[in-house]
């Protein structure tokens, strides 16, 4: 059994002399940063977005890794699509923290710097796509206006993000 097993696991107190406060961020572009330092190894990063998490008590983004946590800012979502690929005729998602799950098509939405979001981890977190995760997406984009995805013969419309939506969290 690790401590995060443990119900109050997340209102026990940091360990002595340390903070559960951090200088990491998640930058708007995917990339993590440390004192404002971007991490110097990719591995390192996929590490780290497979810990993030929400607090149970305040919402606040935190990394837990099962046997510690600490808080960490967001700039503006928490996860990112990293690629899109065909299962049968399904689009899957890749995320950046390893993971990969079926596009949920009817939460697709666009920003307004042109760049689609989707709701992800059983619609608990907003996801940015990447450049190259929307260059993917483009094969299921229906053919005619408005602007929509077509998913298993299903026409989903990509709608404006609303501006309440944003995730955006100092940690």
């Amino acid at each position: 059994m690790k401590p995060g097993d443990h119900p109050d696991f997340f209102r026990m107190p940091a360990p002595a002399g340390r903070s559960r406060e951090s200088s990491i961020v998640l930058t708007r572009h995917g990339r993590f940063r440390h004192d404002g330092e971007v991490f110097g190894h990719r591995g390192l990063e996929q590490g780290f977005a497979a810990w993030i998490r929400r607090h149970p008590d305040n919402g606040r983004y935190i990394l837990s890794n099962g046997y510690d946590w600490c808080y960490f800012g967001v700039e503006d979502t928490p996860f990112f699509v990293t690629a899109v690929r065909r299962e049968g005729e399904r689009p899957i998602i890749d995320l950046f923290d390893g993971s990969s799950e079926a596009l949920d098509a009817a939460s697709v939405t666009v920003d307004a710097d042109d760049v689609l979001r989707v709701r992800v981890k059983g619609g608990a977190y907003q996801a940015r796509f990447t450049q190259p995760a929307q260059r993917d997406l483009m094969v299921w984009l229906a053919p005619e206006e408005p602007i929509a995805l077509e998913v298993l013969g299903k026409r989903y419309p990509i709608v404006p993000t609303p501006a309440a939506v944003g995730e955006a969290g100092s940690g």
